[in-house]
């Protein structure tokens, strides 16, 4: 029997402004919108990707504001750099912090919110990470 699997194609995002979303998730992930199908202000769907095409994220706008706390959420790690540069650099473009469980051994992680308030967090870095395990 052939083993079978479902694909993730993209996540979704409900949005109450889908574009400011996409702009704001562009520049913390670094994706782009696609060439062909640009968005703009005012479109109700606007998708993003990584370069290669192989993450998208798509916001859509709906009537009703965020309620409770979400039940999915992005951890994100840096790609170059430390946690705490790359926080500094995502308070810059606009997330707020939530809750900071970062503990004294340098473990932990800070929890965000995007402009609309869905919470992600930011983690160590892998170099971080193994810088940590080659102290031990």
């Amino acid at each position: 029997m052939i083993a079978m699997a479902a694909l993730i194609s993209h996540t979704s995002f409900d949005s109450i402004d889908a574009f400011a979303q996409s702009v704001f998730w562009g520049n913390v992930l670094n994706f782009i919108d696609d060439p062909d199908d640009a968005n703009k202000p005012g479109d109700e769907e606007c998708m993003i990707s990584s370069a290669d095409g192989a993450q998208r994220l798509l916001f859509i706008e709906v009537p009703d504001t965020k309620q409770i706390k979400n039940r999915v959420h992005l951890d994100l790690k840096p790609a170059d750099g430390i946690r705490d540069q790359e926080l500094a650099r995502l308070l810059t473009l606009g997330a707020r912090e939530i809750a900071d469980r970062r503990l004294p051994d340098g473990t932990g992680w800070v929890v965000l919110a995007d402009p609309e308030g869905n919470e992600f967090c930011i983690l160590r870095s892998d170099a971080e990470r193994q810088t940590a395990v080659g102290a031990q």
